[in-house]
């Protein structure tokens, strides 16, 4: 047996497994192992039996065969709990596997190990819930995971398993990867398939996963990426991301460097850290600086957040009111505000609102073809921390992350986080937005960074 889990990215894992150096079944059984002695709290269920079945049977030569692979439970598997980490679902279970869950399993030859934790509805940016407590971070278990696919960030930074699914509906692919050292790709809206019995508003979520390197999200789009009749706004498949990495003409394309994308309160040192890596970017890609573009996206502001819980109230059906204390405080109190007092006018508000951060959006990207920006405001803060405090002089808390991330979700278009470096020893994500259906150039803006100033691939110290 292995003594640890594969700490290098999936792609070698998978060419340990042709060359016959390693096993299904060892990583499995080392896999299992290192989530038992684990204080990361990043997985809320584990399915060992069915695991040690797929190992067992893994063909290898598939693209992802006999990876063991967590799957945040937010994502369906038939025969696992459904519970969208909340007390209220605790007992249900799911009766469908998700389309892209389906596609990994099926086509990629991966092994579920079990269910890694999220926010209760994916509905916050950190993962701290009733069910499930709280989740540490990959590098220092005292810190955030992020959200809402925290618990997915921290198994693979926490060297526990190579890859885990995520989803993103205003950062929480993004946020987890660069709080935790990882790649977090969020691509055009509809690159991969939602569904079955996906509810389509707010239009802002994407699938995808958290992963080591910029190779296994290639991979990764590979398998899961096309068209499924099930999501409407799904778009036609494209093959050869993993074998077109790095293969695209990027000289002379323009980017602005904005580390606070106009108006985010970024830490100073985390700006500079953007900053520096951003030019360092353009004259690795060969691309042009542009410094006069004015890059803000308007307040989306509190009718936003009201109307996103729509999706939450048909989910929890007739359980509402009465469920109220089962829900975490957060999502009790928004709850509670939105069907009070969110009305027509309210809605007419989110309309315009969307409407003018569509307008602030393809203005940039007349300009420019790529953005860089700042993942998140500051490094992981401490990991109980589920509202906005100060700690020392500084403002943190899950309030903050998203005005560096959910703009791309509203306008659609695609964005990577990568890291650059550390500040307090802990990771620092850099952000590069594209344009819409342009994901295969902003893969290879994030593999530059990844050839050129490679990073950590798990944290110090992992399996932690």
């Amino acid at each position: 047996m292995a003594d640890t889990p594969w700490l290098g990215d999936t792609c070698s894992l998978v060419d340990a497994f042709r060359r016959g150096e390693r096993s299904p079944v060892e990583e499995l059984e080392a896999t299992l192992a290192a989530i038992d002695g684990s204080e990361l709290n990043a997985f809320s269920f584990l399915d060992p039996e069915r695991a040690l079945e797929a190992a067992k049977s893994a063909d290898v030569s598939l693209p992802f065969g006999g990876v063991p692979i967590g799957i945040k439970e937010l994502d369906q598997v038939e025969g696992w709990p459904n519970t969208e980490a909340s007390l209220v679902f605790r007992d249900r279970r799911a009766t469908w596997t998700g389309t892209m869950v389906r596609r990994a399993l099926e086509l990629g030859g991966c092994v579920p190990v079990g269910q890694t934790t999220a926010s209760e509805f994916g509905g916050l940016n950190v993962s701290v819930t009733k069910l499930n407590g709280i989740t540490g971070n990959g590098w220092d278990p005292t810190r955030t995971a992020g959200g809402s696919s925290g618990g997915s960030a921290s198994a693979v930074a926490g060297g526990l398993v190579t890859l885990a699914t995520g989803g993103d509906g205003g950062g929480s692919i993004r946020i987890p990867a660069g709080f935790n050292g990882l790649v977090g790709m969020k691509g055009t809206v509809g690159r991969i398939p939602r569904g079955p019995m996906m509810m389509a508003g707010p239009m802002t979520v994407l699938l995808g996963c958290l992963a080591r390197s910029v190779r296994d999200v290639c991979r990764w789009y590979d398998v899961t990426n096309g068209h499924d009749p099930r999501d409407p706004y799904s778009l036609p498949r494209v093959d050869g991301w993993e074998a077109n990495l790095g293969r695209h003409d990027l000289a002379g394309k323009r980017v602005a460097i904005a580390p606070d994308l106009g108006k985010a309160v970024v830490r100073r040192e985390v700006a500079e850290l953007v900053r520096r890596a951003g030019e360092q970017l353009a004259a690795d890609a060969g691309l042009t600086i542009v410094d006069d573009v004015h890059v803000e996206v308007p307040e989306l502001g509190f009718e936003w957040a009201m109307a996103n819980l729509a999706t939450l109230l048909a989910d929890l059906g007739d359980r509402w009111p009465e469920c109220k204390d089962e829900l975490t405080m957060e999502m009790s109190f928004g709850l509670q505000m939105a069907t009070e007092h969110f009305d027509l006018k309210m809605a007419a508000r989110c309309e315009e609102n969307r409407m003018r951060a569509f307008e602030s959006m393809a203005r940039v990207f007349e300009q420019v073809d790529f953005v860089i920006c700042a993942t998140n405001p500051d490094v992981a803060y401490p990991a109980h921390v589920t509202l906005n405090t100060r700690v020392g002089d500084v403002q943190v808390g899950p309030e903050n992350n998203g005005a560096l991330t959910i703009p791309a979700n509203i306008y659609g278009n695609p964005s990577v986080s990568v890291p650059i470096g550390q500040v307090d020893g802990l990771p620092v994500g850099m952000q590069i937005m594209g344009r819409h259906h342009e994901d295969a150039l902003v893969l290879d803006l994030a593999h530059v960074v990844e050839r050129e100033r490679p990073w950590p691939l798990v944290a110090p110290g992992a399996p932690v």
